[in-house]
C-alpha cells in the first residue's frame, strides 16, 4: 500500500513538473519564473518588461510568471529547480555556483573589475565559459545584468581590519566568504529576504552587498556607514532549461532571445542609473557614505592580489586564460 502510495506521489510531481514548463490552455503556453529579489529590485523591474517583452513577441500565446522575493523557490534553490524542469525559467546570482565550479566567481574576485567598463570586460571574456559550463547541465544562460559596485554596510567607522575582529558579517557565496575570513570577521549565511531581520536579531553586524539591497532592506535602521569601496560588480543572470527551451516552437525561441539581448543591454544602463539613485538614497536617510581610509585600502589591495592568486590556482587554464585576456584587453 505504502509502495502503491509513493508512486501515486511522484507520478503527481512529475505530472505538476511536467505542467509547469508547458501548460497550455487555449492555445496560450505559461512559465513560472522565479527570482529571489523584491519587486521594487531593479533586476526584478528589468525582468517585468522581460515578461512584457516575451509577450508582445508572441502575441499573448507564452506567458511568463514571476514569483519575486523567493516566494517560489529560495535562492540557493532556484538553478537546481530550473535543472531539474520544476521550473523552466529563473533568475540567480552568478558567483553563487562557485562551488561547482571557480570560474562563476570570476566577477566576484576582490578589486578585479570595479568599474562598469571593466565589467563589460570581464563579461566579454567570460561569458563563453560560463554558458558552456551551464550548457553541460542542461541549462542555457539568456542574458546577465550587473549589480552596482558592492560597498561595506557597518554600524560603526573602519579604518583597518582591526575593526573588523569579531563582527558578523553577511555573505552569500563562497568568495565573500574568503574576503570576511581575510578581513578578520566572521562570516555568516544570509539570503537577501532575510537581511532586515539579521540585523534586527544580531546575527550579522555588517555587510557587503550593493546600494540596491541596502536600499531595499532598508539598512540605516540598522548602521549608519556605508563606505564604497567597489569591491566588485557581480551578475545575475537568467537561466533557461534547454529542454523545455527546445521544445517551444520556433518563433518563441526567437522571441525569448529577442527580449533577452534587450533585457541585457536595458540591465546594465539601469544598473549604472541605479547605482548614483541609490548612494542618494542613503545619504538622505541620514547614512554617512564615505570612501575607504588608505589603511584600509592598502589592505584591500594585498586581500585583492591572495584571492587573485589563490582563485589562479584552482580555476587553472580557463581561469588563467580569463585574467590573461581581462589584463590585456
Amino acid at each position: 500500500m505504502k509502495a502503491r502510495l509513493l508512486s501515486v506521489l511522484l507520478l503527481l510531481l512529475t505530472t505538476a513538473s511536467c505542467d509547469q514548463i508547458s501548460n497550455s490552455d487555449e492555445g496560450i503556453t505559461i512559465w513560472d519564473m522565479p527570482t529571489p529579489f523584491a519587486d521594487t529590485v531593479f533586476h526584478t523591474q528589468n525582468i517585468y518588461q522581460f515578461v512584457k517583452d516575451v509577450e508582445q513577441l508572441t502575441e499573448g500565446t507564452l506567458k511568463i510568471r514571476v514569483h519575486s522575493h523567493a516566494s517560489l523557490y529560495k535562492h540557493p534553490e532556484i538553478k537546481q529547480a530550473v535543472r531539474a524542469g520544476q521550473v523552466p525559467i529563473g533568475e540567480i546570482v552568478i558567483s553563487l555556483l562557485g562551488n561547482e565550479n571557480s570560474l562563476f566567481e570570476v566577477d566576484s574576485l576582490p578589486l578585479l573589475a570595479t568599474s562598469y567598463e571593466e565589467a563589460q570586460k570581464l563579461w566579454a571574456v567570460s561569458h563563453a565559459d560560463i554558458s558552456k559550463l551551464l550548457e553541460a547541465q542542461g541549462l542555457l544562460l539568456l542574458y546577465a545584468v550587473p549589480w552596482p559596485p558592492q560597498g561595506l554596510y557597518i554600524k560603526k567607522p573602519v579604518n583597518s581590519l582591526e575593526d573588523f575582529k569579531g563582527l558578523k558579517i553577511r555573505v552569500y557565496n563562497v568568495t565573500l566568504t574568503r574576503l570576511v575570513e581575510l578581513m578578520n570577521g566572521t562570516p555568516t549565511t544570509v539570503q537577501s529576504p532575510e537581511i532586515s531581520q539579521a540585523f534586527s536579531t544580531g546575527v550579522i553586524d555588517a555587510m557587503i552587498t550593493s546600494p540596491s539591497t541596502g536600499v531595499s532592506s532598508q539598512c540605516w535602521d540598522y548602521v549608519g556607514y556605508y563606505y564604497d569601496i567597489k569591491t566588485w560588480i557581480p551578475k545575475n543572470m537568467v537561466i533557461v532549461n534547454k529542454k523545455a527551451f527546445n521544445a517551444l516552437p520556433l518563433n518563441f525561441q526567437q522571441a525569448i532571445l529577442k527580449a533577452s539581448g534587450k533585457a541585457e543591454e536595458r540591465g546594465w544602463s539601469m544598473s549604472q542609473q541605479e547605482t548614483e539613485d541609490k548612494l542618494k538614497v542613503l545619504s538622505d536617510h541620514g547614512m554617512k557614505v564615505l570612501k575607504p581610509t588608505d589603511e584600509f585600502k592598502t589592505s584591500l589591495e594585498q586581500i585583492r592580489r591572495t584571492m587573485i592568486q589563490e582563485w589562479r590556482i584552482k580555476s587553472g587554464k580557463e581561469g588563467e586564460r580569463i585574467l590573461k585576456s581581462f589584463f590585456e584587453q
